[in-house]
Parts: structure tokens; sequence; C-alpha cells
């Protein structure tokens, strides 16, 4: 039996993918974390799913839970939000897991950066003015980060900048920034990015922190910093050089 680690997205239920939609309608045992997945995304699970919430669990309890569905020969699904490959502890769980000689494999969903991206009608590399997205976060009552990946290196190059689950630290965040953006740096918040309740807030360096404690967000947000926002206003951005129309095109014939 295995163990599916499946992204269910960044919260819209019509968002999973079709193999996490089908792994749900077979799959008997669920765990989700009711912190981020509603009712409409557990519906795609099967009527007689067992289903456990982790949202006040250790990572030893949920290991156990699955251990246990391995052993009564059942497949389960653990569903993270967004994407495994970020910040879902896939590297704790799984080892745990090859250790308990219970096979396991990935199921990939849409990352939230990407849904804040599209929410904000944004492209996040533009030709010639930035080709490089660095996704992140921030310390403050979590696991340290590495001295290397501190913010103040990481803005350095200037890239567009994905901060997540950084959003209570946006004031000291902002003016950490503006030494290597600029104080007018555009910046949007994107909090429950694809869910009814989405909102979305725009301003700069300079006056975001305002517009994100006004608003009362705490948490499921994603913070974009960089010049490749609100870019369409600019005349004097260049065309990629695949769809240039200055481009040489050989003739088919």
């Amino acid at each position: 039996m295995t163990v599916h680690f499946v992204g269910s997205g960044p919260g819209a239920a019509d968002l999973l993918t079709l193999r996490a939609v089908n792994l749900l309608r077979e799959v008997p045992v669920v765990l989700y974390a009711g912190t981020y997945l509603d009712a409409e995304t557990l519906s795609h699970c099967r009527d007689d799913a067992e289903l456990v919430d982790t949202q006040h669990l250790d990572l030893d309890e949920i290991t156990a839970h699955l251990v246990d569905a391995h052993r009564r020969g059942l497949d389960a699904v653990r569903l993270c939000s967004g994407d495994p490959s970020l910040y879902s502890a896939l590297t704790e769980q799984t080892r745990r897991l090859d250790a308990a000689g219970v096979p396991w494999d990935v199921t990939p969903g849409v990352p939230a950066y990407a849904a804040a991206a599209a929410a904000l009608g944004t492209e996040l590399t533009v030709p010639e003015l930035v080709q490089t997205v660095v996704l992140t976060r921030t310390q403050a009552r979590s696991t340290a980060m590495p001295d290397t990946e501190a913010l103040a290196r990481v803005a350095g190059i200037r890239a567009s900048l994905v901060l997540h689950l950084a959003i209570t630290r946006i004031r000291v965040l902002a003016e950490e920034l503006t030494a290597e953006y600029g104080a007018d740096c555009p910046v949007a918040v994107v909090a429950f990015a694809s869910r009814p309740n989405q909102v979305v807030l725009r301003g700069t360096l300079a006056d975001i922190a305002d517009g994100v404690e006004a608003a009362g967000l705490k948490h499921t947000a994603v913070i974009v910093v960089g010049h490749a926002l609100g870019v369409r206003e600019r005349p004097d951005v260049a065309c990629s050089h695949l769809y240039d129309p200055a481009r040489e095109r050989p003739g088919l014939g």
C-alpha cells in the first residue's frame, strides 16, 4: 500500500489536478490540514473515506496514522496545501515512512505563489527587467533560516521576491527590503488566493504595511515584491526574443 502526498493547491477546489481528484475519489484514508482546506476540497473524497484533520497533530502522530493505514492494507492520501515541494515537511515525513518501510509518492499541486500571480494578472519574469524569482520566507517563531539566506542577501539580486509565512512581519520586511529595491518598489499582497474570500492589496514598500494592518491580515497570505508588478504601464519594456516581431524567422518552405 502507498502513501500519496498530494498538493491540494492554493485553496479553490477546482484547482486540484485531475490526478489529485482521482486519488481522493479512490483512496480510503485522507489526512488533511483543517487550517487550510475546506469542505469543498474534501468533497472530492469518497463518501466512506476516513478523514483525519492534522492541524492539532505533531509529525510523529501524523506519521503514526499513515503507518497504521499501511498496516491495515489501505492506501492513504496526505493532502498538503499548495505544492508539496514548498514548506510541506515532505522531507521529515518521507524519512519517517522510509524508516517504517512504507512506500510513498508525490502528486504536485498549484503553488500559492502561482495563484497569487494569477490573481494579480502578473508575469513574474519580464524580459530585460527581471528573469529570476526567489521563493523564501523569514524567521519569527519558526525554524531558523540559514545564514546564507538572510533577507538582505537575497534582496541583493533584486529578483521578483515571493515571501511566504511572513505577513505578520510586513512592516519590518518592507523597511529591510527598501535598501535594495527602493521605497517606491511595487508590492502586492494576496491573501486566500483563489478562494471566495480572496484579498488583493497593492502598494509600494513605503505604504504596503499600512494596507495590510488596516485589512487585519494575519495568515494565508503571499507577499510579492519587485518591478515586474505594474510593468504593463511601462512603455520601455522589451519583448522576449522568442516572440519579438523583429526576430528573423526562417520560412517553412
